[in-house]
């Protein structure tokens, strides 16, 4: 009889395991944990990624009550006591560069030679509340802040950052490694003269606002050949520099852009590139609210509102296996052409997690068991009463 893997199976095939473990080993990250692997581990938390489970008592529950499932996908029952110690010792970083290589994985799927590398720049609170005392308070949320570097070309982040509410995202956007001719697409929380350099210097552009405290003077004005984009218009293109002695220094020329939105509001940009027109930068920048889809829709289908742990290690952990959950989503739907929208797509998944069918056509009812020959006398008379 022909072996049909589950959905569940089938969404976990781009992990390697041979390259996981080498992971793994690179970390230490079975030193504690030896009967309850770390391979063991991402797939209890994926699985209540899109399962839709909060606790530990129903995770251990839901997983064990699908022990027929556990031979083929390579693990075994679990304890809920064994998950919370895994869930405070295990070092979040092997599932972070797991989550970099799916989505190094993904982008690859979807590059275009001569596209634009455009690359967005954001972050999102994790509110955490007074049940972790230990959660840093920024005066805002008391909680920490997943930061994302997201290509929207590829549809797919491709750096994950998890830190304490109260760091700065300009410490976390310096630690990026800057990519030639890429243009990087940031708010004015992540200003930092030092690191426009550094994108300057490596041949790529940065488009950013400007803050209340900037002073800058007008060196010349561009002409402005279109001033009309999609939902906004180019009022101003001047070439700038800094009027204050210290920042005036900065070896970059820099521009900056006046745009009107027409649902009201204007902004300020600057940017370092010369070349592009006005309204193509202020398009650029338009484009950084796909990052903000991509934060509410993390929000509304993974689980990062309620965690299987209270301590600074669990939800970092969860955190990444719910951006795993999402990037295994993400390929399965462009490697099997997944026609259906992304959304019901996730539905279905998590609907049909451990049912071994074909995910290409998990909208479709499963085929009538082939092995069973149907009578066509019988046939035959089922569409005469219906004639």
């Amino acid at each position: 009889m022909h072996f049909t893997s589950s959905i569940f199976a089938k969404l976990l095939e781009p992990i390697s395991r041979r390259g996981f473990q080498a992971l793994v080993d690179r970390h230490n990250a079975d030193a504690y944990d030896k009967g309850f692997h770390s391979y063991d581990h991402l797939l209890t938390l994926v699985f209540a990624q899109l399962s839709g489970i909060n606790s530990l008592r129903g995770l251990e529950v839901a997983w064990n009550a699908n022990a027929n499932q556990h031979y083929h996908l390579g693990t075994g029952k679990i304890a809920r006591s064994t998950v919370s110690d895994a869930n405070g010792r295990r070092p979040p970083i092997v599932f972070a560069e797991l989550f970099a290589e799916l989505a190094a994985g993904l982008d690859h799927q979807t590059r275009c030679e001569g596209r634009q590398m455009l690359r967005l720049i954001d972050s999102t609170p994790i509110p955490l509340g007074k049940l972790c005392a230990w959660a840093k308070f920024n005066g805002r949320i008391r909680g920490m802040k997943m930061h994302v570097l997201y290509d929207p070309h590829a549809d797919a982040p491709r750096i994950i950052d998890i830190t304490d509410a109260n760091v700065n995202d300009a410490q976390v956007g310096r630690s990026i490694k800057i990519e030639s001719g890429a243009t990087y697409v940031f708010d004015k929380g992540y200003v930092h003269y030092g690191w426009w350099r550094a994108i300057d210097a490596a041949g790529s552009s940065f488009i950013t606002r400007n803050k209340t405290s900037m002073r800058l003077e007008v060196v010349r004005s561009r002409p402005i050949r279109r001033k009309r984009g999609d939902g906004f218009t180019v009022l101003e293109d001047a070439e700038v520099r800094f009027a204050s002695k210290g920042d005036s220094k900065l070896p970059i020329r820099l521009r900056r852009l006046l745009v009107k939105r027409d649902t009201g509001g204007t902004l300020t940009l600057i940017t370092n590139d010369m070349h592009r027109s006005a309204v193509e930068i202020a398009g650029f920048y338009k484009a950084r609210w796909q990052i903000e889809l991509l934060f509410r829709w993390i929000k509304q289908h993974l689980r990062i509102r309620k965690f299987l742990g209270n301590n600074d290690n669990a939800i970092r952990l969860q955190l990444f296996a719910a951006m795993i959950a999402y990037a295994l989503l993400r390929i399965a739907a462009r490697v099997h052409k997944i026609k259906t929208p992304i959304l019901r797509f996730v539905d279905l998944v998590c609907r049909y997690l451990l049912a071994r069918r074909d995910i290409a056509a998990i909208e479709k009812p499963p085929p009538i068991n082939p092995s069973k020959r149907q009578s066509n006398k019988v046939i035959g008379q089922a569409e005469l009463a219906f004639a």
